[in-house]
């Protein structure tokens, strides 16, 4: 199993953008899910933020993929269909798929196109999420538009996903749409995690898979709980899956192969580690977003550790959750200015 080529093992060690702090704000106390994409000669980051409320979702904008600048809310709640109203984490937007190539937006009927997960419930991911899609025409990406219903939902599906579905994947090939998802099986105590894909020729009419789940965990493993966040790109050899596994303890990224999108092959270790001591990263290294600039591939991750005096934000469980990057060369950290913090609008 070749998976040379895929590893990002230089990590910069330093948040890349972190929560604001201020109470009030949609990222009060962390941001989270990152995702990375180019548009109109920028680089974006769609993340979500949370404030002891709930998630909200919002774009941050770079020019060189470390200094990122908060650019503003874009899926709030309060604005939703009544099941989004409490909270929305974007978490995919319709984009190109090719690993080596720039990550720009695709539209699909003169539209760009954003998947996203809402819980029912105030607090942090409180009752069973559902899948929505959203849309827009704006090129400034901003004013987006939530469709009514769900396109996705637990009560719909297997056993191995009723207690919620979230962290979308949207990928188009040969004129058909695969929307990965990770699910849980049940919302209390300690429950599994694990991915399957749906199909849809209008993005509105979904069909789940019927060999569903198509990433499981490995029992005993270092994903015998999680594996999730799904992140699918392509180059001349197939499909590459970044995900992340779980065993209770260190939640750390991993990667899966696949010719035909259905069928993956986890290769048995992380490629990212927690990391050691009160680094960023030593409680998880988690939810990655992967995307090539300049011959070099930046591996975009949630990055936590436990807090310590000092720290602008303090999230659920007492942990200081940013997000980090790892490449596949070493940057050069001369170049490198001050983390930024995240927005100060709500």
């Amino acid at each position: 199993m070749r998976i040379e080529p895929y590893l990002t093992p230089y990590k910069l060690g330093e948040p890349v953008l972190v929560g604001s702090g201020i109470a009030g704000s949609f990222d009060e106390r962390a941001v989270d899910c990152p995702f990375v994409f180019r548009h109109n000669d920028l680089f974006y980051m769609m993340y979500v933020g949370f404030d002891g409320i709930g998630y909200q979702t919002a774009l941050a904008t770079s020019e060189d993929l470390l200094e990122w600048k908060h650019l503003d809310v874009i899926l709030r709640r309060d604005e939703g269909n009544g099941w989004d109203a409490k909270n929305v984490a974007g978490t995919w937007m319709l984009k190109e798929n090719r690993i080596d190539a720039p990550p720009v937006l695709q539209k699909w009927q003169g539209k760009y196109w954003l998947v996203y997960h809402a819980y029912p419930e105030f607090g942090y991911e409180v009752g069973s999420a559902k899948i929505g899609i959203a849309w827009t025409e704006d090129e400034r990406l901003l004013d987006w538009h939530r469709c009514p219903e769900p396109i996705l939902t637990p009560e719909a599906g297997a056993d191995w996903e009723q207690g919620g579905l979230y962290k979308e994947c949207l990928i188009r090939h040969e004129e058909r749409f695969y929307l990965f998802y990770n699910a849980k099986n049940k919302n209390k105590g300690r429950w599994l995690e694990q991915t399957g894909v749906a199909f849809s020729d209008d993005l509105i009419t979904w069909s789940r898979y019927e060999h569903n789940p198509v990433l499981k965990v490995t029992p005993d493993g270092w994903d015998s709980g999680f594996v999730s966040d799904p992140c699918v790109l392509r180059d001349d050899n197939g499909w590459i899956m970044y995900y992340f596994g779980y065993d209770y303890k260190k939640a750390q990224e991993g990667i899966a192969l696949s010719a035909d999108l259905l069928n993956w092959e986890k290769y048995p270790e992380p490629i990212i580690r927690v990391g050691d001591g009160d680094s960023l990263d030593a409680v998880f290294a988690h939810k990655p977003s992967v995307v090539t600039h300049n011959g070099v591939l930046y591996h975009f991750y949630c990055a936590c550790r436990l807090t310590r005096e000092g720290d602008p934000t303090v999230n659920y469980g007492r942990e200081f959750r940013t997000i980090s990057v790892a490449t596949s060369r070493p940057l050069d950290r001369k170049a490198k200015p001050a983390a930024v913090q995240g927005g100060i609008s709500g």
